[in-house]
């Protein structure tokens, strides 16, 4: 993920943890060793890949004496480069927002120690927090306020294309499985395809012909990741709102990843999770099809075992398209 968004990583280390520790999550020992490998290495960032409390991130910056930056922190400044329309951008700044606004409130506790006010008047630390817990609060309601809006657009839209009616079919899948590719390759459009994680952010439809001459809509959504953060999850609910309206889910698979079983139960779990929200039918899998990707990365559709209800296909080369 690091490397998706430019950054050049110069170390990395996989510490064994007997227990989290409140103030650094790693212990002593292994957050000075890895201070010293900083330090020689010069590094700028250090991700950690979980979840750390603002405490135990600004206790790290300490330590090592660079940015700190979590899992949750990483995906949002992938998401944050790649937000290409205004919906995109609106969704990420309110999951950034959510995110920072402990952050930000609990970074400014310093101020708390100093001389207090009199009467009713708090001290100069207290008036910061609040001011900081105002205007960000003050923003992620607007925010909130205009995604309310893109929501109620999108189900008008939904709603127009109930009146044609073209089935919708949606693309879901892991990051990078390739669901814009496929897209690209069953529709004839030109949606931007990189190898990289979170290309798309913004849904995109189009019109598709199948052979039976029938019309559908296809719709290329997010790709999922494993542990997605809340705040993402819920930022992103118009986008995944496309998925719950649809009448056939294809869960696109990176069939050659070695960790495809994997990707596949997370994908499913984030289904799972929408449907815990209502945000989606509880019967999305007797719609779902799911779709081996990348086959030729593994000699070609024959080479992947299939089970009902699933195909397997080449996005690059186009074999399977048709049975698909």
């Amino acid at each position: 993920m690091a490397a998706s968004i430019g950054l050049v990583i110069v170390h990395t280390a996989i510490l064994p943890l007997r227990g989290r520790k409140p103030a650094t999550l790693l212990g002593s020992g292994q957050a000075e060793a890895q201070g010293e490998a900083i330090s020689r290495e010069h590094v700028d960032v250090a991700v950690v890949d979980a979840q750390l409390s603002p405490v135990q991130q600004r206790n790290l910056e300490k330590i090592w004496g660079c940015k700190v930056i979590d899992r949750t922190g990483l995906i949002l400044d992938i998401f944050g480069e790649r937000a290409q329309t205004r919906e995109g951008s609106l969704q990420v700044e309110l999951a950034h927002l959510e995110y920072q606004r402990s952050r930000l409130v609990r970074s400014w506790t310093h101020l708390e120690r100093q001389r207090g006010g009199f009467g009713f008047l708090g001290g100069p630390g207290e008036t910061q927090i609040e001011a900081d817990r105002r205007l960000i609060g003050d923003r992620i309601v607007r925010l909130k306020r205009e995604l309310e809006q893109v929501r109620r657009t999108r189900g008008l839209h939904r709603g127009a294309r109930k009146r044609v009616p073209y089935p919708i079919v949606a693309l879901v899948g892991y990051t990078n499985a390739g669901k814009s590719t496929l897209f690209n390759a069953l529709t004839g459009a030109e949606v931007m395809v990189k190898d990289q994680l979170f290309a798309t952010l913004d849904p995109t439809m189009r019109g598709l012909r199948l052979p039976s001459g029938r019309h559908v809509i296809l719709s290329d959504t997010v790709g999922f990741i494993s542990e997605l953060p809340t705040e993402l999850v819920a930022a992103f609910r118009a986008t995944l709102e496309e998925v719950a309206e649809a009448d056939v889910i294809l869960h696109i698979r990176d069939a050659a990843h070695p960790d495809s079983n994997a990707q596949r139960t997370d994908v499913i779990g984030v289904l799972e999770g929408m449907v815990r929200d209502t945000t989606l039918g509880a019967d999305w899998a007797s719609r779902s099809i799911e779709v081996l990707n990348k086959a030729d990365l593994l000699g070609g559709i024959e080479a992947v075992p299939v089970r009902a209800n699933c195909a397997a296909v080449s996005a690059v080369t186009g074999e399977g398209l048709e049975a698909l």
